[in-house]
């Protein structure tokens, strides 16, 4: 009976122990050409916890990084290492939602919570949606969505659309077509991580269209942007990106020649709230550079952590408390207001955006408009989540 009752008592030790801090498992795309968008990521996540004293929630917190490379494998096995050996608490940190993909599904199946910074693939917000699946970034197809609706606004007819042949890169097309009435002159796809793209710009030349919608983050960004402007492109046609295709990332990278670029997007830099100014104001001094709309969203992930362990005291081992405290989402977003969705997708604006310099003379983002107001997404009705 006595040594039962030992037994019983390091079993009680070893749960209260559990609560002594927070481990999170963060994967992200650190190496290659699109390694910007994860360090971005990863700095302002860790941003986040050092402004906290070291800790999310009050809990001393343990970040454990690993780089995915942008292969789903290599993702795969660093997401099994973190969850079955390091018994993290919550993974996240994930650029692309092929790696989304790779992963979230493992989480999932050892109940750890997946909350995504960044790609938010369609599939997660319909009828495989899941209680521990969050996304505080956007829907996949959002920005696409907000880019067909400017266009239609705007009454261009003629538009070519291009992305990388992959998850994100298609439910992209989904959001445009979604909301742009006029004709899809074609639908072009490049490989993921292509970086030269003088075949397409050739095919564009020759389609003449009015409009050209982008959907290529990071490196592959900044190749099509430079390569666009010395074709001598911009001059006859609208090029409009997603925030990230016009982010402070490309801005460094290609300098003048964005000026006067339309992206949409749900954050901008000159957004006026405490939370923003605050947040770009830190960024820019830990690290001597403005932040992009991936920083953003990686700082909004580690305060949403930081609202919810702390609205549950710390008891992070009470699974049903924990994933109603990240729902509540009780926290001072950079981008205003925050709310989750009944599928733990975030309902929110998107805004037009146009790269110009600031009274510093600096090449920002300036908020224009609001194209789509609280938006969460076309799939929800399908989540039969309780």
């Amino acid at each position: 009976m006595r040594k039962l009752s030992v037994v019983v008592a390091f079993l009680l030790a070893a749960s209260a122990q559990a609560a002594d801090k927070v481990k999170i498992g963060f994967i992200s795309t650190l190496s290659g050409p699109n390694a910007s968008i994860g360090i971005d990521i990863r700095d302002a996540f860790n941003l986040a916890v050092k402004l906290n004293g070291g800790k999310l929630g009050g809990l001393p917190t343990e970040v454990l990084v690993g780089d995915d490379g942008l292969k789903p494998e290599q993702a795969k096995q660093i997401a099994e290492r973190y969850l079955q050996r390091d018994k993290v608490d919550i993974v996240t940190g994930i650029v692309f939602s092929n790696i989304v993909m790779a992963v979230a599904p493992d989480a999932i199946a050892n109940k750890v919570f997946f909350i995504s910074p960044n790609a938010g693939p369609a599939q997660f917000t319909g009828a495989q949606c899941n209680p521990f699946f969050f996304a505080a970034s956007w829907p996949s197809e959002a920005y696409s969505e907000a880019a067909g609706q400017y266009v239609t606004s705007k009454g261009l007819k003629n538009v070519i659309f291009l992305a990388p042949n992959y998850v994100g890169g298609h439910d992209a097309a989904t959001g445009f077509k979604r909301y742009f009435k006029g004709k899809l002159q074609e639908e072009m796809y490049t490989k993921l991580g292509q970086l030269d793209y003088a075949a397409e710009l050739s095919q564009i030349r020759a389609a003449k269209p009015q409009a050209l919608y982008v959907f290529l983050p990071g490196g592959m960004g900044v190749n099509f942007i430079k390569q666009f402007v010395a074709a001598g492109l911009s001059q006859d046609i609208q090029l409009i990106v997603p925030l990230w295709g016009s982010d402070q990332d490309i801005i460094r990278a290609v300098g003048d020649p964005m000026l006067g670029l339309f992206s949409v997007g749900h954050w901008s830099i000159d957004f006026d709230n405490p939370a923003n100014r605050k947040f770009v104001a830190e960024f820019e001094k830990e690290y001597k550079r403005l932040p992009t709309g991936y920083a953003a969203s990686g700082y909004d992930t580690a305060m949403l952590i930081d609202s919810a362990i702390r609205k549950v005291k710390g008891k992070i081992e009470d699974k049903n408390a924990l994933r109603a405290a990240i729902r509540a989402a009780d926290f001072k977003s950079v981008r205003g207001e925050f709310k989750f969705g009944p599928n733990q997708f975030p309902v929110q604006n998107y805004y037009l955006q146009l790269v110009g310099k600031d009274n510093n003379g600096r090449i920002v983002h300036k908020t224009m408009s609001t194209v789509l107001t609280a938006r969460g997404d076309a799939y929800v009705q399908d989540c039969k989540m309780k």
